[in-house]
């Protein structure tokens, strides 16, 4: 199979993808219309689909009972539980989380219903306007993406400027806006624990109104006859402060979780919590936005999705954000840069989903490298030269130890500090840097 994007003799990727995005009819479309072979542009490479395994049937995420979270003795345990699985997984399953079990079937149901009405009823909703209102559409990044996954979804944008109620689908609409509001609560609780387990007050992150941003997203997996050539969804992190996720009982959804790919099985009841980008640079590191991606669903049975995304509304005046002053000190300083809301946006949006994560692009080295030198301005100048490079928005000249301000460097600068760093890491078989990138 040629690798996706690959260029192939007669066959224009653009006009087929463009076809596919006009014709509106999703890829549910394409299995209801019981072809046997999927597009060539939902292919994936080779090294992608090298990956799909599955992982060791007794590794799974933890499940963490929320049930009396409100009494001290409980909420202590509770607390050190959610602060564990934020620090090592990235993601957990909470139960009794006061949703009733009706809700949340009937919002399973209800994006169901919806993905399942005639091409011509959902076409009216059709459209690429990333960012607000309501969207139906199949990949959000469909002319980015080296490759299509093979899942639709139905976006809401709930806050801030949330449509009017009459411009989410009807037969959708009272589940959509229920949903809405049993999330935020759940998703407040688990923010008060995950304040908490920082040392913070309880309060903190609603203080920060990191639950004034929502999106609501209901995607759907329908049937593929070629699961073992696409994804559901590639592999990347989730971009906001935490997300919450509620899957019907067909499987699909893995984390990374060390060298291993682990199967998300879903729990009766169960609430799946994700941490975001934001909330690991905000954490200073101490929580982890890990990689996770869904399955191509080879299923009869359509797999659903409901996703709402919790997102930085507005925080510091100055329009920057970065690590959380309170938690930082002489010992322990920021791990990541400031960097502004334009700034993320724009990478998120100019590319496909990938493994890239934007975390990796403002990481600070802050720590000695071992053996360059006994010299403390040396190692200044090297760990000065380094952070340069992760940096894509402020990059500076590395000549000075004290890290002064100065015309942009020349490429043949770049490439000379980068190669000095990346021979130290070499040889003491650390971390490579990120890649060389010129302003």
């Amino acid at each position: 199979m040629a690798a996706a994007g690959a260029s192939v003799v007669g066959y224009d990727r653009m006009k087929e993808v463009k076809e596919f995005d006009d014709s509106k009819m999703g890829v549910k479309g394409l299995s209801d219309s019981g072809i046997t072979t999927i597009p060539r542009f939902f292919l994936h490479s080779p090294e992608t689909l090298s990956e799909i395994k599955s992982s060791p049937s007794q590794i799974e995420i933890p499940v963490i009972d929320l049930a009396n979270v409100g009494s001290n003795s409980h909420r202590f345990k509770i607390v050190e539980q959610i602060r564990e699985a934020a620090k090592t997984w990235g993601f957990f399953q909470v139960i009794n989380h006061g949703v009733q079990v009706s809700v949340l079937d009937d919002t399973i149901s209800a994006i169901k219903a919806f993905h399942e009405q005639p091409i011509e009823v959902k076409a009216k909703h059709y459209v690429r306007e990333e960012g607000r209102g309501v969207m139906y559409a199949s990949n959000n990044d469909l002319f980015r993406a080296e490759a299509a996954c093979w899942h639709d979804s139905l976006q809401v944008w709930m806050s801030p400027g949330p449509p009017e109620v009459e411009e989410i689908p009807k037969i959708c609409r009272k589940e959509v806006v229920e949903w809405d509001k049993q999330s935020k609560k759940v998703a407040d609780t688990v923010m008060e624990l995950l304040s908490l387990g920082l040392g913070l007050e309880a309060g903190k992150f609603r203080d920060l109104t990191f639950s004034d941003s929502r999106a609501f997203v209901g995607h759907i997996y329908p049937y593929c006859p070629q699961a073992d050539l696409t994804m559901g969804i590639t592999s990347h992190t989730d971009p906001g402060i935490i997300t919450v996720l509620l899957q019907n009982q067909i499987q699909g959804l893995q984390v990374k979780h060390g060298n291993h790919w682990v199967d998300v099985k879903p729990v009766p009841g169960g609430l799946i919590i994700n941490v975001g980008d934001f909330l690991e640079i905000v954490s200073n590191g101490k929580y982890k936005s890990v990689q996770h991606r869904v399955l191509a669903n080879a299923s009869m049975e359509s797999r659903i999705s409901i996703v709402v995304f919790f997102n930085l509304a507005k925080w510091r005046e100055s329009g920057k954000y970065g690590p959380l002053p309170e938690l930082l000190t002489q010992e322990k300083p920021a791990l990541y840069r400031d960097f502004t809301v334009e700034e993320f946006h724009q990478n998120f949006y100019s590319k496909g989903l990938d493994s890239k994560s934007f975390i990796e692009k403002i990481k600070l080295l802050t720590r000695p490298v071992a053996g360059i030198s006994s010299n403390p301005s040396h190692e200044k100048t090297v760990t000065a030269k380094f952070n340069c490079l992760r940096s894509t928005s402020s990059l500076r000249t590395f000549s000075s130890a004290n890290e002064t301000s100065s015309p942009k460097p020349s490429k043949e600068s770049l490439e000379l500090a980068y190669a000095e760093v990346e021979s130290v890491f070499e040889e003491h078989s650390l971390e490579q840097p990120c890649e060389l990138s010129y302003p």
